[in-house]
């Protein structure tokens, strides 16, 4: 195991080649980093900075660039990586930006700052052992983003393509959907779940009340779902939400139930408590969660 390496790529960077990582974090590392560099020297630019910090628990991910001596603003985002944890993060060049995935999930996209063909060297540096750093010879897909991963710990900078612009990633998240409910509206919710998860929910919500709520509970591992003054209580045992893993929550209404999949697998089916459906305009979403996106 080596703590450090620099490695040269040959012919730098193109899209469609990817570089996967693996190693395993020190049970009291500080931090480690993964650079992607446009030359070996200390002063050399960097198209892309990936650093994992562990100054404040659970950790952090920073992402960011280097260049005319300068840092660009960091991205700065929950870390799937704790202290102590094996690892294998890839980094996938796309046409426009840099695709990140670890242990095969995705988590994160930055978008180029400086050309990929003029990056041609790798720097591994910090607190882990490193196992490997390999440069696969054919070339691969882009892993499918149907979610993200990575709770913000700021506002992501503008190179950050993790959430779309137009959504505001923290909770509480309220929508006002014009029309109100109806048979064949369908509501597609994606988020990441907080690593230190206890509860979330998804309200569907009039005027006076709930109409339906579907809430999570990690410290029983079962699913809720109710409506006003919380009777009627229906609960999937189980859970199909992990901490710190992406999801997508889709509801649909029809004449007499809301149909609910979760990751895609029809999971629960709530008969209506409130049968005014047009009246039902106000999607609320809140607790333990970072929104990717949200359709209705």
């Amino acid at each position: 195991m080596a703590y450090h390496t620099i490695q040269h790529i040959q012919g730098g960077l193109q899209e469609g080649k990817s570089i996967t990582v693996k190693g395993r974090v020190l049970l009291g590392a500080k931090s480690f980093y993964v650079n992607l560099q446009c030359g070996d020297g200390p002063e050399a630019n960097v198209a892309l900075h990936f650093s994992a910090r562990f100054d404040k628990l659970p950790g952090y991910v920073v992402l960011n660039s280097y260049h005319q001596n300068t840092w660009s603003k960091e991205c700065k985002y929950e870390s799937p990586i704790p202290r102590g944890s094996t690892f294998a993060l890839e980094i996938m060049v796309n046409r426009d930006s840099y695709l990140t995935s670890v242990n095969g999930i995705f988590f994160l996209e930055y978008l180029h700052q400086l050309p990929p063909s003029s990056v041609n060297t790798i720097w591994v540096d910090g607190g882990i052992e490193l196992e490997s750093v390999e440069f696969p010879n054919t070339s691969v897909s882009p892993p499918v983003r149907l979610q993200t991963g990575g709770s913000p710990l700021q506002p992501s900078a503008t190179s950050c393509k993790s959430f779309p612009e137009s959504l505001n990633t923290v909770t509480p998240y309220k929508l006002i959907m014009q029309g109100g409910m109806y048979h064949g509206r369908s509501i597609t919710v994606q988020g990441v779940v907080n690593l230190s998860a206890k509860t979330f929910f998804i309200e569907l919500r009039y005027k006076n009340g709930v109409a339906f709520q579907l809430s999570p509970d990690f410290d029983k591992s079962r699913v809720v779902c109710s409506s006003q003054k919380w009777r009627s209580e229906e609960r999937l045992q189980g859970l199909p939400f992990c901490k710190g893993r992406p999801f997508t929550v889709n509801i649909l209404c029809e004449v007499t139930c809301y149909r609910i999949s979760i990751n895609g697998i029809q999971t629960i089916t709530f008969k209506h408590r409130y049968s005014m459906l047009n009246e039902i305009d106000i999607l609320e979403i809140g607790g333990d969660v970072s929104l990717t996106s949200v359709e209705c």
